[in-house]
């Protein structure tokens, strides 16, 4: 909430690193829907075994663990949870499949929070999904076995107004269209966090929260690659960048960049593991001028062969321009100038 009150994420300030790490991200998601075409059998594999590293790896960041060989037949719907740990990892399991199912329909609200809360531990809990009954705190555990707090989230009385309040100016601010969103959703992430509004797995509803932000921004590698096992291979990192950016959150007075330049590089990293999982390019006859065709799609209406270049990785100078005329003669392409700087522009056929 206090990361959108006033103009905050508007006004804050951005680096040059930030906005290369939002241009690559832009340049990844590109790449993204071209490689779901061209290698569905290479994703139905990854996806496969982002969910079950999803689901172990969100909950072993919370201390909730089951018995080896265990995880693969629980995630997979192959056996009944026998005690209370299964029954965390099979609730995380159906919202997260939730969440793959359809995230364009999945509106964020209050009741929408409430409710993976609720599917979490609804094998474990019945009275699941209510806000926080009393206050709560962050703790640290010192070398010495002493526990300090290390940040105070929103008292239980204000939670309520607090995620009320959140839910509508992330909306608004989605709505205006003035803050490049994958900003806005580290925002709410770490608004979220700091709130802390259920008593227990606050956590593991940020990471759930977190997936179903990235996909209505239009990035889905999460359904290839576990975001939870890249944040717990992390984990130090990701507690540390939480807690720089919630110093001074109660006054609005925080820092958001440390969280989300963390926010970003998990994000990158997560590509940067697709695209190495997903190999190169298929050389079949026909299917690199496919490729071009389908990034062309995904351009802006008017682009150069560099900026086509930078989303074709794997595919030779020469086959682009081959593929820039080929689409030309067909009345799909014109070109508004000559050189490799100059620019085409796509036709509405």
């Amino acid at each position: 909430m206090k990361s959108f009150e006033h103009g905050y994420l508007r006004e804050m300030p951005i680096s040059h690193g930030l906005l290369a790490s939002v241009g690559l991200l832009g340049e990844f998601r590109g790449r993204e829907t071209l490689y779901a075409r061209q290698s569905p059998e290479v994703l139905n594999t990854l996806r496969r075994a982002a969910i079950v590293q999803s689901v172990e790896s969100s909950n072993r960041i919370e201390g909730v663990t089951v018995a080896d060989g265990r995880i693969d037949p629980l995630v997979l719907k192959r056996a009944k949870p026998r005690d209370r740990a299964e029954q965390e990892v099979a609730g995380y399991r159906d919202v997260l499949a939730q969440i793959h199912a359809d995230p364009a329909r999945q509106k964020l609200s209050t009741e929408l929070i409430r409710g993976f809360h609720r599917g979490v531990y609804r094998y474990a809990d019945p009275k699941a999904g209510r806000w926080k009954r009393a206050d709560n705190a962050i703790l640290e555990v010192r070398p010495d076995g002493k526990q300090v707090v290390r940040f105070r989230p929103v008292s239980a009385l204000a939670t309520p107004k607090y995620m009320k309040k959140l839910v509508e100016l992330h909306a608004r601010e989605q709505e205006a269209a003035k803050v490049e969103p994958l900003l806005a959703a580290a925002a709410l992430v770490l608004d979220f966090e700091c709130v802390h509004p259920f008593a227990d797995g606050n956590g593991r509803v940020g990471r759930l929260l977190t997936l179903l932000l990235l996909y209505q921004c239009g990035y889905g590698v999460g359904r290839y690659i576990s975001l939870e096992r890249i944040v717990e291979q992390s984990k130090e990192t990701y507690y540390e960048a939480l807690h720089r950016s919630s110093q001074g959150w109660h006054e609005g007075r925080h820092d958001l960049r440390p969280w989300v330049e963390y926010f970003l590089g998990m994000l990158i990293a997560a590509y940067n593991d697709f695209e190495a999982r997903v190999g190169t390019i298929s050389s079949a006859k026909g299917a690199k001028r496919e490729l071009v065709k389908n990034a062309i799609a995904h351009l802006a209406p008017r682009f150069t062969i560099g900026e086509l270049a930078r989303v074709c990785k794997g595919i030779s100078h020469r086959t682009l321009v081959r593929a820039l005329h080929d689409l030309r003669r067909e009345g799909l392409l014109r070109s508004l100038g000559r050189g490799p700087h100059a620019q085409w522009e796509r036709l509405g056929r």
